[in-house]
């Protein structure tokens, strides 16, 4: 059986010596962010696994304390219960297929559901019959300084909100609101606003609340961004939860993704080609790098060369990817050591979020190798690789 398992990074590349890309999972880095996590929220954790599904990520969050999951599909409920048997599991996507309702109830046992819409309220009753059932209504908020608006998509209007919490109430099921401010957002004073908004509804439904989801949307540090603390969010949180007048039983939760795992997972690539400025690797937008161009954000890169010492001076590189489209081609440069050749390998950090998680096939490329590094925490997160993305 091949070792999945290694102390450090260049420990696999000399082991391995990969002609194709492998995630580096780092199970210290991810324990230290969910332990954190979990200690700094006033409520329950939801992993959303959508950021990345990988059953090793997801081991090491629940061994971490998260033992509650954000999921939007069935397959992700699927994954839930077969791998955790004592797990939470929420329908919190708002628009859901029939069948899919029906079998997360029936098969699943799954008892909250988000909905954003009266139609969609309607389905989940039928399905259901709304018996021990929670109902969760999605309000939309302001656009505040995120990388994805997902109000745009999703939320009802808050002036339309206490219709579908009395109608809920109407049906014998418990009643809860939810908000996301949007993915990757810097603005911490997002979630107080939004919470504020939480009261006008509640006030004007004249509805208790039995679960209170204050969403995801907790950024990640990636390279040139000056991140708020989290203990900023949380002060906003909490001080916008004491302003509400919640029964003393309501659950307050979050759940977030991208901030649990971005700097938990790097990607070792390899040099395909050179040409004077510009560097092929074997992975590109179509398979692990995509939020570099859709959420415009930079990742730390570091080069490993094996029994030979690399130039010390630097210079910026364009990087393309390896399909035959023209469009895989990064939007950053990376600086990387001026002697960059065919072989070398560049380590690439922050993909533990939305990297294996949005991959495609495209062209017959796919990264599916993964190991473990078990004593380096993820060095090119933290800034200690020598060399960094530059915006091009």
């Amino acid at each position: 059986m091949a070792k999945d398992k290694f102390d450090d990074v260049t420990q696999m590349v000399r082991a391995m010596t990969p002609s194709f890309p492998v995630y580096c999972i780092h199970p210290e880095t991810l324990k230290a962010t969910a332990e954190h996590f979990v200690r700094t929220f006033p409520g329950r954790v939801l992993y959303a696994i959508k950021c990345n599904p990988h059953p090793k990520v997801m081991q090491i969050l629940y061994d971490a304390g998260i033992r509650h999951f954000d999921t939007a599909s069935l397959p992700e409920i699927a994954q839930v219960r077969e791998q955790f048997r004592d797990a939470g599991a929420y329908f919190m996507h708002p628009v859901k297929a029939r069948a899919a309702i029906k079998a997360a109830y029936e098969v699943y046992g799954i008892r909250h559901y988000v909905v954003d819409h009266p139609a969609e309220l309607a389905k989940v009753l039928d399905e259901t019959g709304g018996e021990g059932v929670t109902i969760v209504v999605r309000i939309a908020t302001p656009a505040a300084g995120a990388a994805y608006d997902l109000s745009k998509k999703f939320g009802v209007r808050p002036a339309e909100a206490p219709y579908i919490l009395k109608e809920a109430k109407s049906w014998g099921c418990q009643t809860g609101l939810a908000f996301h401010v949007g993915s990757q957002c810097m603005v911490p004073r997002a979630y107080k606003t939004a919470l504020e908004m939480v009261g006008d509804v509640v006030e004007a439904a004249k509805v208790d609340l039995h679960m209170l989801d204050v969403g995801g949307g907790f950024p990640a540090g990636y390279q040139g961004v000056q991140m708020p603390p989290l203990e900023s969010y949380m002060t906003e949180i909490s001080n916008g939860l004491k302003e509400l007048n919640l029964r003393r039983d309501c659950t307050v939760m979050c759940e977030p993704g991208r901030a649990l795992v971005a700097d938990g997972m790097s990607l070792v690539t390899q040099v395909l080609l050179r040409k004077e400025d510009q560097v092929y690797i074997n992975d590109g937008i179509y398979g692990s790098l995509s939020e570099m161009v859709t959420a415009k954000v930079q990742m730390p890169v570091r080069a490993i060369r094996l029994d030979e010492p690399m130039s010390d001076a630097g210079m910026d590189f364009s990087v393309a990817g390896p399909t035959c489209d023209s469009l895989d081609v990064l939007p950053f440069t990376f600086h990387l050591p001026e002697d960059m050749r065919e072989g070398d390998w560049i380590e690439i950090g922050m993909v533990g979020a939305y990297g294996n998680a949005l991959r495609t096939n495209f062209n017959g490329f796919y990264p599916d190798t993964f190991v473990e590094v078990t004593k380096e925490a993820n060095a090119v997160s933290l800034g200690n690789g020598p060399l960094q993305a530059q915006a091009s």
